[in-house]
């Protein structure tokens, strides 16, 4: 079988691309269907042609992060991957240098897979981006982060956070308390996420002078949101109607990132989501992205990725349903 090599800076580099025990390698190898041995700092190839290629090319993406002084860990490796299969070469070496905002309290905010470095570029380059994807992906964090940034920058006057309060549907007026009281435990995560990133203090004095606006999607009717970076978060969970609504608020000056989770909708029965339907209907609408985040983004503890295959494969009949009761 024909072979290429591949050559790293020193031995010292090769070691810490190819992992401990060789796991990067071995990785590689299943995910490339390619032999790689290593001999010091060179890297023999086996394999077809077009397999060599693009292993080649991700062993030139790694090497790159290595030579950077970042550490290669499992993920890293499996969006170098995902990077050449999906021609986002560049947006992987985004990685290396990206960095969205700063917090109060010195903490950097910054994307740690392809996806969501797909995800932030999207934002910055487009006016209407969906970010679909499953818990943990950071959608709504890195969006919030964005709209922060945005806002500090002077590129937006205003920022406008907004959630379906599904549950609470019409019921909101038989509900004790103020609007704020009523929409508060739909709106927290919201809230939780701007004071970690500006600061409580900062928070309420911006929504004192009108610079931040938190509301349920309901109250969004009838307004033209201009000069504003607005978030939709939960869209899952708006109708298409509502959605339809939402989308056509945006003015002269704005952007807009809607998020969601299509595989947790708490809408009633016979009612469309309205995000399955915008995410297909504007996908090749020009100013518009749909960013698709997997498991592969997940970045919170690991055992959340594999709840999520998990629950995926069940979800497509791969699950075995029997004695599911009496295994609890």
């Amino acid at each position: 079988m024909p072979q290429r090599q591949w050559v790293v800076q020193d031995n010292q580099a090769a070691t810490l691309l190819m992992g401990r025990g060789d796991e990067h390698l071995k990785a590689l190898e299943r995910a490339l269907h390619v032999k790689l041995t290593a001999r010091g700092n060179v890297i023999a190839i086996q394999g077809t042609g077009d397999d060599q290629d693009r292993a080649h090319k991700v062993l030139d993406l790694l090497g790159e992060w290595v030579y950077a002084g970042q550490p290669v860990r499992p993920h890293v490796v499996d969006s170098a991957v995902r990077a050449v299969d999906e021609g986002a070469e560049r947006q992987f070496l985004h990685l290396l240098t990206e960095n969205i905002y700063t917090t109060t309290s010195g903490r950097v905010i910054r994307p740690r897979t392809l996806g969501q470095q797909i995800y932030v570029d999207a934002m910055r380059e487009r006016t209407l981006v969906f970010g679909v994807g499953p818990a943990g992906t950071g959608k709504t964090y890195l969006a919030m982060a964005m709209a922060v940034y945005a806002f500090k920058a002077h590129e937006v006057d205003r920022i406008v956070l907004t959630r379906p309060a599904v549950e609470a549907g019409e019921k909101l007026g038989f509900l004790p308390g103020a609007l704020e009281d009523k929409v508060d435990p739909y709106l927290r995560p919201l809230y939780d996420a701007l004071y970690d990133l500006l600061g409580s203090e900062s928070v309420e004095k911006y929504r004192e002078r009108g610079n931040i606006e938190v509301a349920p999607l309901a109250y969004m009717r009838g307004r033209t949101l201009s000069h504003s970076f607005i978030i939709l978060d939960e869209a899952q969970n708006s109708t298409y109607e509502q959605m339809k609504m939402a989308l056509t608020r945006l003015g002269e000056g704005s952007k807009m990132v809607v998020t969601g989770d299509q595989t947790q909708v708490d809408l009633g029965r016979g009612q469309r989501s309205g995000l399955k339907f915008a995410a297909g209907i504007l996908r090749d609408v020009d100013g518009v992205q749909v960013v698709r985040l997997t498991d592969q983004d997940v970045v919170r503890h690991p055992l959340v990725a594999r709840i999520i295959q998990a629950y995926q494969r069940f979800e497509e009949g791969e699950g075995d349903t029997r004695n599911e009761e009496n295994s609890l």
